[in-house]
């Protein structure tokens, strides 16, 4: 089945506690979220395995695709839609021929414009740029200005993702460089009402 990269993008946190994140993620499809994206970086296998399997059995039945981060194993034992990787998570082109040609392959590019014509080259789906604010899960992480969106669409024919600190307030201007989806964790699962956080979201969109 083939997906659109554009909208709102849904990406998990740590959360080792299996029963409360599935339920989070109902809310943020109920809100109207386009696309999932199961990352969580300290998870044993086991664990893991298990969140995937239940996230994907509910995004089947939204009919929202789920990405797999950097675990492109797991992608393929589960069926997932795809998986997003990484400048250091495996080469693109390794990932397409194991996952084939109908799964979407989605690359982080930080702040670089060349890793994103790189990743373009070598198959990726779609290509994210951040952090685009500052960002509690990667406190560290390189800046992306709102110019590389701009460039990306110029140049590039692959949607583009804003990541890293992007909440309600200081979304717009990316969406006005440029930015096909925006990836966002913290302001959506620490909101007080995840389906109706999501559902504000947007009309950011359909002004794009």
């Amino acid at each position: 089945m083939s997906y659109s990269i554009n909208g709102l993008y849904l990406v998990t946190p740590d959360c080792d506690d299996t029963e409360l994140l599935c339920k989070q993620v109902k809310q943020a499809l109920q809100g109207g979220v386009a696309i999932v994206q199961y990352r969580h970086k300290t998870a044993s296998d086991a664990l893991r395995f298990e969140q995937a399997s239940a996230l994907l059995s509910i995004c089947r039945q939204a009919d929202i695709p789920l990405l797999i981060n950097d675990h492109v194993a797991l992608a393929i034992s589960l069926d997932a839609d795809g998986v997003h990787i990484g400048q250091y998570d495996g080469a693109i082109a390794e990932a397409r021929t194991l996952l084939g040609t109908d799964k979407i392959i989605g690359a982080s590019c930080y702040n670089r414009f060349d890793l994103a014509e790189q990743a373009q080259a070598a198959g990726a789906d779609y290509i994210a740029f951040g952090a685009c604010y500052p960002s509690s899960t990667k406190p560290d992480a390189p800046r992306a200005t709102i110019d590389l969106f701009s460039q990306a669409k110029q140049s590039l024919s692959i949607p583009v993702v804003g990541i890293g600190g992007i909440t309600l307030k200081n979304a717009p201007p990316l969406i006005a460089a440029g930015a096909d989806a925006l990836a966002v964790i913290t302001d959506i699962f620490q909101a007080s009402d995840i389906s109706a956080r999501c559902r504000q979201y947007l009309p950011l969109f359909a002004k794009n």
